[in-house]
């Protein structure tokens, strides 16, 4: 019984101090540890500290209770009894100003935000997690300051707060918001270190000390904060939708995969196309060995050859076996006789004019020359690069040209890339704790500080415009001009505003250095867009020019994110560009004149300096072509006396100055060049501008060709003999009559191939074909007129025994033997008979064949592109910009998405179509730029857009203080203003806290455009976005706008093609998912370098188109001009064909890039391969030898001596010293490709093609056999019937 009272009385004393407990517990809870504020923070001035109460909590007053539902919405707290005051609430309200701008875009994020600063700031159940260590007096009351204090929260809590947030970005920026809010960069920021900055003293926000302490379970009597919270992929209770996939990566779904680049085409793990072509070489090679040697067998076994008499045939002309041949000529072969017949005719009657009414020709070639080359007079070189590579009908052409005239032209970009050779690499040790940090070699202070001086004396550059100081501040981009007229200068040493005394800004003591200018760089890489840094020293980070300074755009040469270790600094002075006002336009590149010589002439042993300005390459490209000058002069000069020498026949030593034809040669030349300048001048007429291209390269085309017509005109005359009763007009007419229809073949030909060439897209291509072709055929007008009467008074000088040149003296009469000259007769006794030789044949089309193999193998292997480097001078500075700019840069070109005037942004689809926030389709603009930033590598988009929409969004809300405007006259009031007599834009209401649609949308956005940003509100869009968006119908519609992004780093051409497809693929399909076609809301890419690049999207194409239109046009003027002898012009084309395919051969075996420069030498190759073919074919299908052999050698021994002097000696000389060029393009597109085309048009011309000719040459024509004998009887042609 006693064990039973006493247990009793146990059990009511535990019930008793479990009750008291409970009772404690419940009084504690209702307890708070501040309210009201008190003095002034010895911290933070400007901020004051909590009154310490630990009473009650007490009722809200009524004018608090609006401002309490706008800053912790959902917050019920029954009677409105709280821990904080009205002032309390309103210090709230504006120390989350920074994180509302930044992260209420994700409704969720924010929330759990103001979950934590509610419970620490207002919270009746202050007490069970909120303990303060640390007091002082505040004499002034009688009451008492909190200084410090201890925060309990949930681990859990803070974890779901920082999930929520961690994938916000900051659209202006293109960084996550938590980079500008965490302290460091995002990728280093977690839940615990997020909280403890925010918490900070030392972040110049937090008035007194709060020590976040992260448990899950009840620590030291105290009960942490462990409030519910929202994830980013939750809708919240007042209606707020999920966060957007690009704040939120679990709304997202699977991260996107690149596709697999599709595997190299193999066969058996070698490449496919060399596989196919051996195994097709080797075929041919089977196949023709074998019908060679069946041949050789069949001929043994008949005892016949066809180096003998034709078998039961008497007849010197018959060439085929049996007598068939002998029968009457077809109606095709006589209709080309006739033809041929009547070219020859009507060549020789004009022949013989020219040489009887010299003075009267001549003068009317000189009177046609003159006037049409006065058109010089109004000639036009257009450098510029756009006009040259980019048609004015191209996709890009027309995207720039709507980018200019909506949002202005690119500007204007002046570039120095800066090492040191110092070794001045250094250690940071954090006075707050954390690793070591190294800093790279140019981030050493001493070397900052010489940095700075040398930008400041950049900045204050002088030059002079027409009598006018230009300074930089007279052309420099100012994006917040009028109100803020400072350049932007985009620099490292921008985050410390350009200033020697803020680059030395300290904060310490004797001992400890707390902060300087490496703690201040560290938080400015990582929130470039901050207005305050908030550790001690309290600098901003925005640059002087109002806009922010991103790490990759001023630092090189670092890893990854760690811009500490950069090697190198960057320094960018954008410059405004004026198209369409040369005297604006004039200034600048005074300007910049005046900055390249400064920086050229710059010394500081202690930095390395590289550096180009937006006129450099064009200035590189006049120097380079002023420099090069003398060796196309040289060149030129060379080819000029060969021509004049190799002119005469020599028969002797005695009458060497007779027989030399100096005068006449340079009488050639001069027509040469006349055609050239009649084919300037006419198209001067017309106002066609040239090119450089034009002026280099068309006097070698036009060169080869008039030569060659010239050695063909003057050996055919000194190889005939006059015929009895013959005079000389008869006889020049005669020989007119013989060649000019093969002069007329090859020029014709050329000459529609390049006309047809002017069907090309590209400029240069176009405008080279048109003056080509003009300049060719004037050439051979000139030459069948003017040059034969100068022949024929040459040829009088010549029979006179006047000397050349000095003409007045005579040389005594004395009989001379007519002999052949050295060349033709190597050709004809040696030459041809070795090459036409039955073994040798065989040889020679198995070494072609295997060429043309080889060729097709590496075709499609040939680079596309011009790499930037190869247009500057070896000796350049520029070269050494371009080597830095890929070795350090981590950037690309910036990249704009337009989308055209027309999408309608004031209603709700719309915008949904375009923004990244809250709410916004998964597949909107700047969500699918977004997640092609995240697949880097393969879009090259490196960065999330930087989105005005958005922006906008944030800045118009009812909570921010951003969007404020006067009560009395509407106008804007930006943040930075205290009067009463500003009110928010939109009510906080249910309606007010949704975005802005119609009317509201457009009154509202002007003012963002035109607010800057300040520390109050760091969302004004007049730095970020005043270009960015039209404004039309007087302000009250948008227009274009774009979403700017940037490229990764570009570094060859394959690399800046990619990037454009890539962007465009991307743009077109957001125009498909914006909505339907035809709806004026078409999206594209643009970006400076599209419009050089576009051409290499459809080179391939147009090389092909090119080449092709060429070929047909040779192949039917051909088949007309040779007497409609088809199979004649089967084989000229084919030849030529062979000619180019190897030209690929060559360009890939010499490192030559496929792009404009190339594709107008392989046009001009097509033109030159026609004179190496055409005549050999002519030449051939007139013979009237017994078999193809002997045709082909007659026609080899004939044309092949004038070919070989008339272009492959002439051109070869000059070729040679075009390699002793300085400039890189000159020796890789010029002299290469010349020597290239010479040496291949050669071989096949006078090698391969006799060869083919000899096997499957077209047989002879009947009707121009029996023709021939009656032309030729009595002539020297009579006796080379049988040679």
């Amino acid at each position: 019984m006693g064990w039973t009272r006493e247990r009793n009385h146990f059990v009511w004393l535990c019930i008793l101090l479990i009750s008291t407990e409970i009772s404690h517990q419940w009084v504690e809870a209702q307890e708070c540890v501040w309210y009201g504020e008190c003095g002034e923070s010895t911290d933070v001035p400007g901020k004051r500290y909590n009154c310490y109460y630990t009473g009650s909590p007490i009722p809200l007053p009524e004018e608090g209770h609006d401002l309490m539902m706008e800053l912790c919405p959902g917050y019920n707290y029954g009677n409105d009894s709280l821990c904080c005051d009205v002032q309390q609430l309103q210090t709230l309200q504006r120390s989350l100003q920074l994180p509302l701008q930044f992260l209420s875009r994700c409704p969720s994020c924010f929330y759990n935000l103001m979950n934590l600063f509610c419970e620490l700031t207002c919270s009746p159940h202050q007490s069970q997690f909120l303990k303060a260590t640390k007091f002082s007096p505040y004499a002034q009351q009688n009451k008492t300051n909190v200084v410090a204090v201890e925060y309990y929260i949930g681990q859990t809590f803070a974890n779901a707060m920082y999930n929520a947030c961690k994938d916000v970005q900051a659209p202006s920026s293109n960084l996550k918001a938590l980079s500008l809010l965490c302290g460091k960069d995002a990728k280093d920021c977690n839940a615990t270190n997020w909280i403890q900055y925010m918490f900070d003293i030392r972040n110049g926000q937090t008035p007194f000390s709060i020590d976040p302490i992260f448990t899950d379970v009840p620590l030291a009597n105290m009960t942490p904060m462990t409030n519910a919270t929202h994830g980013c992929n939750e809708s919240l209770d007042d209606g707020s939708g999920p966060c957007s996939c690009q704040d939120c990566t679990l709304m997202c779904g699977p991260q996107p995969v690149p596709p697999p680049l599709p595997p190299p085409w193999t066969i058996l793990g070698l490449d496919a196309m060399v596989v196919i072509m051996w195994i097709s070489y080797m075929a041919f090679l089977l196949v023709f060995v074998a019908g060679v040697l069946g041949s050789w067998c069949y001929r043994k076994r008949t005892v016949l050859s066809e180096y003998g008499p034709i078998l039961d045939s008497n007849n010197i002309h018959s060439i085929n076996s049996g007598t068939g041949d002998q029968g009457e000529a077809t109606c095709c072969e006589t209709l080309g006789e006739r033809f041929e017949n009547g070219l020859r005719l009507l060549f020789s009657q004009w022949g013989s004019f020219c040489v009887r009414y010299p003075l009267l020709v001549v003068l009317t070639s000189m009177v046609l020359v003159t006037a049409c080359s006065a058109g010089l007079a109004y000639m036009r070189i257009t450098t510029d690069p756009v006009e040259l590579w980019s048609s004015p009908d191209s996709q890009a052409r027309r995207e720039k040209d709507y980018f200019d005239a909506n949002f202005g032209p690119f500007f204007r970009t002046e570039q120095i890339i800066l090492t040191t050779t110092l070794d001045s690499a250094s250690i940071f040790s954090p006075y707050y704790g954390g690793p070591d940090v190294p800093f790279g070699p140019p981030l050493d202070k001493g070397v900052l500080h010489q940095v700075l001086d040398f930008q400041d004396d950049i900045a204050n550059l002088k030059a002079t415009y027409k009598n006018e100081t230009v300074t930089l501040n007279d052309i420099c981009l100012a994006p917040l001009a009028p109100y803020n007229n400072n350049c932007t200068i985009l620099s490292v040493l921008n985050y410390f505003q350009n200033s020697h005394e803020v680059l030395d800004h300290w904060k310490g003591d004797f001992f400890y250095t707390y902060a300087d200018y490496h703690s201040h760089f560290l938080y400015c890489v990582n929130a470039p867009a901050s207005l305050n840094d908030t550790g001690p020293i309290h600098d901003p980070c925005l640059g002087t020019f109002g806009g922010p300074i991103f790490p990759w755009l001023v630092l090189g040469g670092y890893d990854g994110t760690n811009y500490n270790n950069a090697t190198a600094l960057v320094i960018t002075f954008p410059v405004n560009n004026y198209h369409n006002d040369t005297e604006k336009l004039g200034k600048a590149l005074a300007w910049e004149k005046e900055f390249i010589n400064f920086v050229k002439n710059y010394n500081n042993p202690n930095l390395s300096i590289s550096f180009n300005a937006e006129r450099s390459i064009e200035d590189e490209i006049n120097r380079e072509s002023n420099s090069d000058i003398s060796t196309i002069v040289v060149s030129y000069a060379i080819m000029f006396i060969y021509i004049s020498l190799a002119l005469g026949h020599i028969n002797s030593l005695r009458r060497l100055l007779v027989d030399s034809k100096i005068s006449l040669g340079i009488a050639g030349i001069i027509i040469v060049l006349s055609s050239v300048a009649c084919s300037l001048g006419i198209f001067s007429y017309a106002g066609i501008p040239l090119t450089l291209i034009v002026i280099e390269v068309i006097p070698f085309l036009v060169l080869a060709v008039g030569v060659d017509n010239i050695f063909i005109i003057v050996q055919t005359y000194q190889r005939d003999e006059r015929m009895p009763q013959e005079e000389l007009h008869q006889q020049i007419g005669r020989i007119l009559g013989d060649v000019a229809p093969s002069m007329f073949l090859s020029s014709f030909s050329e000459t529609v191939a390049f006309f047809l060439g002017a069907l090309s897209t590209m400029p240069a291509v176009r405008t080279f074909s048109l003056f080509a072709g003009l300049a060719v055929f004037i050439d051979f007008l000139l030459q069948i007129s003017c040059f034969i009467s100068l022949l024929g008074l040459d040829i009088k000088r010549q029979e006179a025994n006047r000397l050349d040149i000095v003409c007045c003296v005579t040389l005594p009469e004395g009989q001379e033997d007519k002999t052949e000259g050295c060349l033709f007769h190597f050709f004809k006794k040696m030459y041809a008979p070795f090459v036409l030789k039955e073994w040798v044949r065989p040889i020679v089309v198995a070494v072609f064949v295997a060429m043309l193999s080889f060729s097709i193998a590496v075709t499609n292997k040939v680079e596309i592109g011009l790499d930037q480097k190869l247009s500057m001078p070896d000796d350049s500075y520029v070269l050494e910009y371009f080597k830095n700019l890929s070795a350090y840069l981590h950037t690309g070109p910036p990249v704009y998405f337009v989308v055209e005037d027309g999408h309608d942004y004031r209603t709700t689809e719309g915008q949904n179509s375009v923004c990244g926030g809250v709410g916004c389709n998964n597949n909107s603009l700047v969500q699918q730029v977004y997640t092609a930033s995240l697949i880097s590598n393969y879009t090259k988009i490196g960065f999330t857009p930087s989105s005005w929409l958005d922006d906008y969004f944030d800045w118009v809300k009812p909570q921010s203080s951003c969007c404020r405007y006067y009560n009395s006259t509407g106008a804007f009031c930006n943040a930075s203003v205290v009067d009463p007599s500003c009110v928010h834009c939109r009510p906080l209401t249910p309606e007010g806290k949704l975005r802005p649609t119609g009317e509201d949308f457009m009154r509202f956005l002007p003012m963002f455009l035109s607010d800057n940003p300040n520390p109050k509100c760091g969302k004004g869009g007049h730095a970020a976005y005043s270009s960015a968006v039209v404004l039309t119908n007087k302000k009250t519609d948008v227009g274009a706008t774009y979403f700017m992004t940037y490229h990764t780093i570009l570094k060859n051409s394959p690399d800046f093609i990619d990037a454009m497809k890539m962007a465009r693929e991307l743009a077109d399909n957001i125009t498909h998912t914006m909505g339907p076609a035809g709806k004026g809301n078409r999206v594209f890419p643009y970006s400076v370098f599209y419009v050089f690049y576009e051409q290499y999207l459809t080179i391939a194409y147009d090389t092909a188109f090119n080449l092709g239109v060429s070929l047909a046009a040779i192949f039917v003027v051909t088949t007309v001009l040779l007497g409609f002898e088809l199979w004649s012009a089967v084989l000229v084309s084919l030849t030529i064909a062979m000619i180019l395919v190897n030209m690929f051969g060559v360009m890939w075996l010499w490192s030559i890039s496929l792009n404009a420069v190339s594709l107008v030498n392989l046009v001009m190759s097509c033109g030159i391969s026609v004179e190496f073919c055409s005549h050999i074919v002519r030449a051939f299908s007139v013979s009237t030898k017994s078999t193809r052999v002997e045709r082909a050698e007659e026609a080899l021994a004939h044309m092949g001596s004038s070919v070989f002097s008339g272009i492959t000696l002439t051109k070869f000389g000059g070729i040679l010293i075009l390699a002793l060029s300085k400039s890189q393009i000159f020796q890789i597109f010029y002299f290469r490709m010349y020597l290239a085309i010479v040496l291949l048009g050669a071989t096949h011309g006078l090698i391969f093609l006799p060869v083919l000719l000899s096997y499957a040459g077209p047989s002879v024509n009947k009707a121009k056999v029996m023709a021939a004998n009656k032309r030729f009887v009595g002539t020297e042609r009579e006796r080379l019937l049988n040679f």
